[in-house]
């Protein structure tokens, strides 16, 4: 029972003791219907202390107080105050007075060359934040969307202060959870705007194979339909080009076969044109007279029509083995119902629709409004090639989370015009890794295909090895994944979620943090040619934090600029750290191989989230992985359904950060090797699920770092005079890591920004 104050014009409901909805409309017609944001308003009821006087109201909870004179909404009229002492004088709320949150997300990013203005999200710094839901359209329970009777304000006021993970998980109960992916989704997509054949896409995706490039969904861009036609633009279709695909079903099949699982474009807004192969069947569905010839206009406001659109233009391809669609809806946001979004409707009836088997849905479509996150999975649309663009990219994502959107999808390594430049192509290929969804694409241009091999050698290797990373992450990403749709928790976020009361959290927009325990720093600019390496102005939190791949060892607690080669990507894993990564490179299966890298400093755990990959309601097991750093202990137990998972498991554990010690199971010594180059202990053992294995170390203590061979890499690399070289090297062979030494090497170093890089690897990590 919701806790509802109501009088003349106005009702204020309490869905929590910090989120409320506030409605005014003069008849007193308030509406309890869904919305086309709002899916659920079944909140507890809310303890409301409420005080009348000859002024209006006052209402407290326990952590908002509201003071409200019980007239038409106003700014002196109606004001909120979150509890807390949260600032001085900002963490007050006036009706219709203008305030700032951390930003949300934009339906697109077509055409942007770097930084575009982003809508509002739910959390602020301030500590409340509004939306507003008056405009948006009712749902009924047939599933149509209809205008409002009347107008009026139906706001919700969150006031979260900087709790801000609680703020979105109630705007996720409000609005809907974000439904859980398919496995396969979060692995490489392949993706480009090219005419290709049966012939030459299977050719291309042998390549792939060939490479040791795993692939989990294949894009085919609108080429697969007729475009030379003779009504319409061309541009939408629903009509198998068979010149270029003579028999879709076996090419379907084909790729079903290397465990991929295949989109096709759409362009809607073209209508249903005479030519097509369903033409006939569709005019009798909608009651229209074939032998006219004419173009049937799209109405997403028409039941009949979009029945018809699924059920003659769609599933007959899902037959053949199309798997699910990508909507490229561009033609604005108008259509024969006032205030009804054409985009909004594709997507929750393309989701709806996808889900009629019983297993999860999925589409790929621009972001139509608040509520979005419910039809997963965000299309950001065609971007410049430029370092501009992707200097935007990582902040445009992290926020996105700010408004519960976190399953954005880029075009990786841009979209069209711009630049050639395997720099950045690798640069921008290393965050798609790190990002939600990894879509390589490009346009119809010659030279701006995205495959590794189609770059020079360092570029091609580099790019090849990161690809092969996404895909060893997947049971990482998959449990974020899992996360994500029950706690409402992105596996994007901005850094400010996990350290709200610290100031630096706020100045670093591009850092994000990735699941539960990495932290990555993205590269955006070019490299220093002289140093042959790209740096990154970064924040670390309090504590140790180790290279995910180099195993750098950093104390945090400090900002710093992060220096990398072009191969080295600054992604940190905090003390306590556990990754969880697969050694078979097959997106829709569980691994029976795995490599666990487990980081020093700290007690650790992770809960790593297993299922079928692709029912809805399917049965599910999880592998809880516990390091114990005081006592010296790494448990690992699966519970659930462990018939999902293979008989026998092999672990490959990488113990990043620990001094090298022994190492025993069940009291019998393992063989374990210490890799010094990455302060690594390696071992393996095999167990079977369900039953737990703990591994015992003889000693747990941090290593220390060998920042001299990392200054010596940084030296090689440089390309700049041997004199100088030399003079440093012999400097620092000579001398511990001090503030005197600091002053000498940048007396005479002469190169610009090295004393940068060197004085990273040194003073790294505090003394022990």
């Amino acid at each position: 029972m919701m806790t509802t104050f109501t009088g003349n014009g106005y009702r204020i409901t309490f869905l929590t003791s910090r989120l409320v909805r506030l409605e005014y409309q003069e008849e007193n017609h308030f509406e309890d219907e869904l919305t086309t944001c709002v899916r659920c308003r079944n909140f507890p009821e809310v303890e409301v202390v409420c005080q009348r006087g000859a002024q209006g109201m006052e209402l407290d909870t326990e952590h908002l107080h509201i003071v409200y004179n019980e007239g038409p909404f106003s700014t002196h009229g109606l004001s909120i105050s979150v509890k807390g002492g949260l600032t001085v004088y900002h963490s007050t709320w006036r009706y219709g007075e203008a305030f700032t949150t951390l930003g949300g997300t934009a339906r697109t990013l077509d055409g942007a060359d770097g930084r575009i203005p982003v809508g509002e999200g739910v959390i602020s710094r301030q500590g409340f934040s509004v939306l507003d839901d008056s405009a948006s359209m009712l749902l009924t329970d047939d599933g149509r969307f209809i205008p409002r009777q009347a107008s009026g304000s139906d706001l919700y006021f969150f006031g979260y202060g900087h709790d801000y993970a609680e703020g979105l998980k109630d705007y996720h109960r409000l609005t809907g959870a974000v439904p859980m992916l398919p496995r396969y989704a979060l692995g490489n997509w392949w993706s480009r705007y090219h005419e290709y054949t049966e012939e030459s896409y299977l050719q291309l995706m042998a390549r792939f194979e060939r490479a040791g490039i795993p692939l989990s969904v294949a894009v085919i861009d609108m080429d697969w339909h007729l475009t030379d036609v003779p009504y319409g633009s061309g541009w939408t279709g629903y009509t198998w080009n068979k010149k270029l695909f003579p028999d879709p079903r076996r090419f379907l099949e084909a790729l079903h076969q290397r465990g991929m699982r295949t989109t096709l474009n759409l362009h809607p807004a073209g209508g249903v044109a005479p030519h097509e192969a369903e033409y006939d069947r569709f005019c009798a569905a909608v009651g229209r007279d074939p032998q006219h010839k004419q173009i049937i206009d799209f109405d997403p406001a028409d039941n009949k029509f979009m029945r018809a659109y699924f059920e003659h233009l769609h599933h007959p391809l899902e037959a053949e083995g199309v798997d699910f669609w990508w909507i490229d809806w561009q033609q604005g946001a108008v259509c024969s119902v006032e205030g009804l979004d054409p985009l909004w409707v594709l997507n929750e009836q393309h989701y709806r629709d996808s889900q009629r088997h019983g297993e999860r849905g999925m589409i790929l479509s621009r972001y139509a409004g608040p509520g979005s996150h419910r039809c997963p999975v965000g299309f950001s649309g065609d971007t410049i090639m430029s370092w501009e663009s992707l200097q935007f990219q990582p902040e445009f994502t992290a926020t996105a989370a700010n408004i519960g959107y976190p399953w954005w999808s880029h075009d990786i390594g841009g979209h069209m015009r711009g630049i050639r430049s395997d720099e950045l192509s690798v640069r921008w290929l290393q965050f798609g890794v790190f990002s939600p969804i990894m879509r390589l694409h490009s346009s119809k241009m010659n030279f701006a295909s995205k495959e590794p091999w189609a770059y020079g050698g360092e570029a091609e290797h580099i790019m090849t090895e990161y690809l092969r990373l996404r895909h060893r992450l997947i049971p990482y990403i998959y449990t974020a994944a899992e996360r994500t749709h029950r706690l409402g928790e992105a596996l994007v976020r901005p850094v400010y979620y996990r350290y709200p009361e610290v100031h630096e959290a706020y100045q670093v927009s591009n850092q994000y943090v990735f699941g539960q325990s990495l932290m990555v720093c993205p590269i955006t600019q070019p490299m220093d040619q002289a140093l042959q390496m790209a740096c990154v102005t970064a924040w670390l939190p309090e504590g140790h934090w180790f290279d995910f791949e180099t195993g750098q060892i950093y104390t945090g607690g400090r900002m710093l600029k992060l220096w990398r080669m072009l191969a080295d990507y600054p992604v940190l894993a905090q003390e306590g750290a556990i990754i969880p990564m697969a050694d078979e490179l097959r997106a829709d299966k569980n691994p029976a191989e795995l490599t666990l890298r487990v980081y020093a400093g700290s007690d650790g755990h992770f809960d790593m989230y297993e299922d079928d990959g692709i029912l809805l309601d399917g049965e599910h097991v999880v592998t809880h992985i516990q390091l114990d750093w005081q006592n010296r202990n790494l448990h690992l137990c699966a519970e659930g359904a462990v018939n999902l998972l293979p008989e026998m498991r092999i672990w490959h554990v990488e113990c990043i950060g620990f001094a090298d010690t022994q190492v025993s199971m069940d009291g019998n010594v393992l063989p374990a090797q210490y890799d010094a180059s990455r302060n690594a202990l390696c071992f393996s053992f095999a167990n079977q699920p369900g039953q737990t294995a703990v591994i015992t170390f003889e000693e747990a203590k941090i290593a220390s770092d060998n920042w001299l061979a990392r200054a010596e890499k940084i030296l090689h690399q440089a390309q700049t005079s041997n004199e100088e070289k030399e003079k440093i090297w012999h400097l620092l062979n000579r001398s511990r890591r001090s503030a005197s030494v600091l002053g000498t090497l940048q007396a005479i170093c002469t190169t610009p920004g090295l004393v940068e890089c060197l004085t990273e690897v040194m003073f790294a990590q505090d003394e022990e």
